[in-house]
């Protein structure tokens, strides 16, 4: 029996006010991605995972949905959504959609009727209370993007707290209520029947909540509460997700957004192959560009998550900082594209990275984003001109450094760039089922280096990587092998070399 498409796939996140913009308007649309998926083609993805696009006041930037079941008309209709579906589809791309299930906009209509009266037909939907008797919230939540605000706001119109573990805008749904999860059961089948393979889900592990709202122990104060919520009823709410996409044939499936930084827990959400197909395990996305915490993090996901399921890996997202930025040079950034792709797992790309983008700097007048997200979410230049392709040189938010010469245009057109490197990458996964699904070995290894062997059947690929500035001799570990992807580009089709240059990183096969 084959693997799952999701196993072997790299996925490529879409931020689509940020990637493409087909009406010159500065905002990104789905006309533009859909004008881009040939340059996804040659690039080598398997599957795109696309931010939210639907109907939003967009006080989160469209994670706070008011319709879960329409375009909002910024990014385009609903049928330019199925024709960038068909469009990706006919090119062999899957097609990945966001989902918010813990909260919606306080402009939903659910939410409207919810806060009209405490009898609303609704009211149960979202998550109320009675103040305390000196009128302050029921806990001591703290909302996610401040530092000590609380996670309820005092609704006047019926004198009742209702929580919100993000933004007042962003009210959170009470999945303790049969009807909220049968609504919500129905925008996924909503989107499967529009033809969707799977879907990214925002913030899965805040669904269950203590139904006694415990307090947060003081020493984790001020952590929001939303990297902290964990509650055994998820598990089943999760099951009851996945049921959902099993309704479906293509293999349909889901990927949790897990923020918890426990890697144990995060592996808990696989519930013994009941519920995540994928979780995004983020601990390795903030480990330092060192080799002996890197070698830790990858023990940590043979030893907690391959027992329960099949590892992601991702390095870059629209909430952190990009890692070309974090890493500090190019020559590390073309170094973890090696690294990431080589792992044991389904990696993630997120737009940009394939150019070496670093963030934008946002001048204070400038700045919109509530969480301070908006230099990892700039705009991805396409052309060296004023506009960048995008039909106006004023995008929503300012172009990443050195937009004039580091764009998808001068970079393929340039053997060398790192947007070579990534398709090189990707080239050599294709080819190579020991790279998609493969076992994983860590290999005892020189200081300063982390190494591994991916081996399926009599396919077999060894990967190196230096993490540190200084050469380091490997020539015990490439003794026999050769060159197939070279993160700085030399060598490729010689023998392996004895020496690894600094920050450098080798994919080597068996001549």
């Amino acid at each position: 029996m084959s693997a799952p498409w999701w196993q072997s796939a790299v996925v490529y996140q879409i931020y689509p006010r940020s990637f493409a913009d087909a009406t010159g308007d500065g905002v990104g649309d789905l006309q533009g991605i859909r004008a881009k998926l040939d340059n996804l083609a040659w690039l080598g993805v398997d599957a795109i995972w696309l931010s939210p696009f639907y109907r939003s006041p967009m006080a989160d930037f469209g994670y706070d949905v008011s319709d879960y079941c329409d375009v909002d008309p910024l990014f385009g209709t609903l049928a330019d959504f199925d024709a960038l579906v068909a469009d990706a589809h006919e090119r062999g791309i899957k097609v990945i959609v966001d989902w918010v299930p813990n909260h919606t906009s306080d402009q939903h209509p659910w939410f409207q009727e919810a806060r009209a009266s405490r009898d609303a037909e609704k009211r149960d939907w979202y998550v109320w209370r009675e103040p305390t008797a000196d009128g302050a919230p029921p806990n001591n939540w703290i909302q996610t993007w401040t530092e000590d605000g609380p996670t309820w706001t005092l609704d006047p119109a019926t004198d009742q707290w209702y929580l919100h573990l993000f933004l007042p805008e962003q009210p959170d749904l009470n999945w303790r209520n049969p009807e909220v999860v049968a609504a919500m059961h129905g925008v996924l089948r909503f989107w499967l029947d529009r033809g969707v393979d799977g879907f990214r889900m925002d913030v899965l592990h805040a669904l269950g909540k203590d139904p006694d709202l415990v307090d947060d122990a003081p020493e984790l104060l001020p952590i929001p509460h939303s990297a902290l919520n964990h509650h055994e009823s998820t598990y089943e709410i999760v099951r009851g997700l996945r049921s959902v996409l099993e309704e479906y044939d293509g293999d349909r499936m889901m990927v949790g957004e897990v923020f918890l930084l426990d890697t144990a827990l995060v592996a808990s959400y696989y519930d013994g192959g009941q519920g995540l197909h994928l979780a995004f395990n983020f601990p390795p996305l903030f480990t330092p560009w060192d080799a002996g915490l890197w070698r830790y993090r990858i023990d940590e996901v043979v030893r907690e998550i391959e027992p329960q399921g099949w590892p992601s890996w991702v390095l870059s997202n629209h909430d952190q900082v990009r890692h070309r930025t974090r890493y500090g040079s190019e020559a590390r950034a073309r170094a973890a594209a090696v690294l990431l792709l080589g792992l044991r797992g389904t990696p993630f790309l997120y737009a940009g990275e394939e150019l070496g983008l670093e963030d934008a700097v946002v001048p204070e007048d400038r700045v919109v984003d509530p969480g301070g997200r908006d230099g990892c979410r700039a705009p991805v230049p396409w052309t060296g001109a004023a506009d960048h392709g995008w039909g106006t040189p004023d995008a929503w938010l300012p172009w990443p450094p050195d937009a004039e010469h580091r764009n998808a245009e001068a970079l393929r057109a340039d053997e060398g760039s790192i947007l070579h490197l990534y398709r090189r990458l990707l080239a050599e996964r294709h080819g190579s089922t020991a790279l998609q699904v493969g076992d994983q070995v860590l290999l005892d290894a020189p200081d300063g280096v982390v190494a591994w062997d991916r081996v399926d059947g009599g396919d077999a690929r060894r990967l190196l990587v230096n993490f540190t500035d200084q050469p380091v001799d490997v020539a015990a570990l490439a003794d026999g092998w050769t060159v197939a992807v070279a993160s700085d580009g030399t060598g490729e089709g010689a023998p392996a070399p004895a020496e690894l240059a600094p920050d450098q990183a080798l994919v080597l096969r068996r001549p």
